[in-house]
């Protein structure tokens, strides 16, 4: 769990467009990591 404050653990996701991406690959910008829980997903 990551609380408020925290330093946020180094991550992969894939963008919009099919690419991967990573935190450390974005250091020194700006980052919003914006999800939908349960989305496109049963329940």
């Amino acid at each position: 769990m990551v609380n408020a404050g925290d330093r946020a653990p180094d991550f992969k996701v894939m963008n919009h467009h099919g690419k991967e991406v990573t935190l450390k690959g974005l250091a020194g910008k700006r980052v919003v990591l914006w999800f939908y829980p349960k989305a496109d997903t049963p329940g």
